[in-house]
């Protein structure tokens, strides 16, 4: 039985446009969104048959596997939300996004700097990869990540609440090789609602990584 199943998108295929053609949009989460999934539950069943025959020599091997598909499903299922249609702008008090728009001011100095720094981590991935804004338990701040593949070069306990997929597959048909090209036009579909509730989500959630004895 599956223990992960891929989420419905939150608007039709061509909701994105322009900045995301349909064609993108169903081919990336019907195709390669699909993928993890299916990628995470096999790894899964292939770890308790490694289990069951005492392969512990499979294990590791597996255990990567399973981060790598687990974490694209996770960036994936962030990744819808963080776009709508009638997105782009910046977060702002009188949106009802207030507290989101403090934090980045007083993680990053601006928008604008935050702005800069997230399109250069995503824009700068080498390979494949993420550009990550992400809540950081233990000083209670906004950082950036830059993401290689699903996981790596992260912070553990992070929570991402906005990222940005670099990845050929998310901008190949319509933006070329132009990856900069498609990240800057990213910002006219962001989702600053969704972002804000993750950041409040994750806010709440709170350090409790050094939990005291």
């Amino acid at each position: 039985m599956a223990v992960y199943t891929l989420p419905e998108l939150p608007y039709d295929y061509a909701a994105l446009e322009p900045v995301i053609n349909p064609q993108i949009v169903e081919l990336h989460h019907d195709k390669h969104h699909a993928a993890y999934v299916k990628g995470a539950n096999d790894t899964l069943e292939q770890l308790a048959e490694a289990r069951d025959k005492e392969s512990w020599g499979a294990i590791n091997g597996l255990e990567k596997s399973l981060a790598f598909h687990l974490s694209g499903h996770i960036l994936h299922s962030i990744y819808w939300h963080n776009m709508t249609g009638d997105g782009g702008g910046e977060p702002l008090a009188a949106d009802g996004v207030g507290d989101l728009a403090d934090a980045i001011t007083e993680s990053f100095g601006s928008f604008a700097a935050f702005k800069a720094q997230l399109t250069k981590a995503a824009a700068t991935t080498q390979g494949s990869g993420w550009g990550v804004l992400a809540f950081e338990p233990l000083s209670g701040r906004l950082i950036v990540e830059q993401v290689y593949d699903h996981q790596g070069n992260v912070g553990q306990g992070s929570t991402p609440i906005l990222v940005f997929d670099a990845w050929e597959h998310a901008f190949y048909l319509q933006y070329k090789n132009q990856k900069v090209d498609f990240v800057d036009a990213m910002w006219a579909v962001v989702n600053w609602q969704d972002v804000a509730r993750r950041y409040a989500a994750a806010k709440e959630r709170g350090d409790s990584l050094l939990l005291a004895p």
